[in-house]
């Protein structure tokens, strides 16, 4: 092993080829990523048990489905903008400590506001993992593969509901609805010793804000990578006393933050009406409860299938105009949706479809804020996006809950709902000129 002289590890990653060692870096991302899939879904597969336990109706279930979310709001805000300070990894294996305590506390909770309060400290940690895990993602992967390596990490979600789901359903068969949140506690356990040993800070922070240890932590993993270590760091940025916040509602910034807030918004609260409702929609037609949990999974084979090719061809399309498209197609599958089907194949075949849209468009905002903002705001501006875009996934299940309780059919309710993937594209189509005008990635 060689020491290099000119220190510039960014540029070193980005034009190498991913190896062994990075793509482990991603895997360890993606499965964090499902497990927050599952973590979040975990009250989804749960909520018919518990509206029959506690004779709960659908107005109040839709608070106790969207806390969590509430929770990933101020979450994503507070810990995305810390791993921008402290790092990516130490706010990774924070984040795990509060899913862990807040997935087995969920376990042990006898009334409804007790559950809320751990599942809004649950959503604290999986906010902050996501804006944490996509930085990480980002600055592992090469500029060749990054988009592919985001999006892939953001199917993690739906694949980590597809494994957690047909796990519920077996539980379901068993046990009560808390076998879960149990279950959810030692996946997510586990996962902290995983991060601890297999996954070092991101090369790119290091060089950026340059801790102490700073060089050495960086070589260490560069042998790793199998390349040269660096004699010396990078000159050091000039100290910005400003605060990423400020910076991401300057002027140079502020369209691109807003556009992209309102888009997300938008988005994920017509995603979290399908993904939070499956279940109760489905009992309510008059199938089991097992078979609920069916269904969700297929929305979410869906959902993962669509993630997949949208990684595919956003490495030779423009990401934002492909996202446009499948927007438009979401919300025309939203409508289908609240058709209704009168067997359980067929409403699965429609979720799936449908997630096939939703999701492959939500992943495709990760992969689009990971390549809009620079890389000392990238973890919190995805945080900014994801966390005051969370109150649309906190506001989705609320609504709907509101409407069905006000007498309107799933039609109705799917059709207002899935509106928000057209507010969403018309976001986007007004991104363009602004991605122009600030010099900003011409690739996405």
């Amino acid at each position: 092993m060689t020491t290099a002289t000119v220190a510039d590890p960014k540029q070193l990653l980005d034009q190498s080829a991913m190896n062994g060692f990075q793509i482990m870096a991603v895997v360890i991302c993606i499965l964090l990523n499902a497990l927050d899939g599952f973590d979040v879904l975990a009250i989804s597969f749960a909520s018919p048990g518990i509206a029959n336990e506690w004779s709960i109706n659908r107005a109040a279930l839709g608070v106790v489905l969207a806390m969590e979310l509430f929770g990933m709001a101020v979450g994503s805000i507070l810990l995305g903008g810390m791993a921008d300070k402290i790092g990516r990894r130490p706010t990774i294996l924070w984040c795990l400590v509060l899913m862990t305590a807040g997935m087995y506390l969920a376990s042990l909770v006898n009334s409804v506001n007790q559950l809320l309060l751990v599942r809004f400290a649950t959503g604290l940690g999986i906010g902050g993992m996501l804006a944490a895990t996509n930085a990480m993602v980002a600055e592992y992967a090469n500029a060749r593969f990054r988009n592919l390596a985001v999006i892939l990490m953001a199917t993690g979600y739906p694949v980590g509901a597809i494994v957690g789901g047909s796990i519920s359903t077996v539980l379901l068969q068993q046990f009560d609805w808390r076998a879960i949140f149990v279950f959810g506690a030692i996946a997510t356990g586990i996962f902290l010793v995983v991060v601890w040993i297999g996954l070092p800070e991101s090369i790119e922070f290091l060089a950026k804000k340059q801790p102490a240890n700073a060089l050495a932590r960086i070589n260490r993993t560069l042998e790793k990578m199998g390349h040269d270590t660096l004699k010396v760091l990078p000159e050091r940025e000039a100290v910005v006393k400003k605060s990423s916040f400020h910076t991401l509602f300057s002027a140079r910034f502020l369209a691109l933050t807003l556009l992209l807030i309102v888009a997300y918004f938008m988005l994920i609260m017509t995603f979290y009406y399908i993904l939070k409702w499956i279940p109760k929609i489905v009992v309510d037609m008059g199938f089991e409860a097992s078979s609920a949990g069916t269904v969700l999974v297929w929305a979410n084979v869906g959902g993962a299938t669509g993630a997949i090719l949208l990684g595919l061809f956003a490495s030779r399309l423009k990401l934002r105009k492909l996202l446009i498209g499948v927007l438009i197609l979401a919300f025309a599958m939203v409508s289908v949706f609240g058709l209704g089907q009168e067997s359980l194949t067929g409403l699965a075949l429609v979720a799936a479809m449908t997630g096939f849209f939703t999701n492959a468009s939500v992943v495709g905002f990760y992969a689009l804020m990971a390549s809009a903002f620079p890389s000392e705001l990238r973890a919190s501006g995805t945080g900014i996006v994801i966390g005051i875009g969370r109150g649309g996934a906190a506001l989705g299940p609320v609504i709907a809950g509101f409407l069905f309780a006000a007498g309107f059919d799933l039609l109705v309710v799917s059709i207002f709902m899935g509106a928000g993937a057209l507010v969403a594209a018309l976001a986007l189509f007004m991104l363009g000129p602004v991605l122009k005008q600030h010099g900003l990635p011409a690739n996405i």
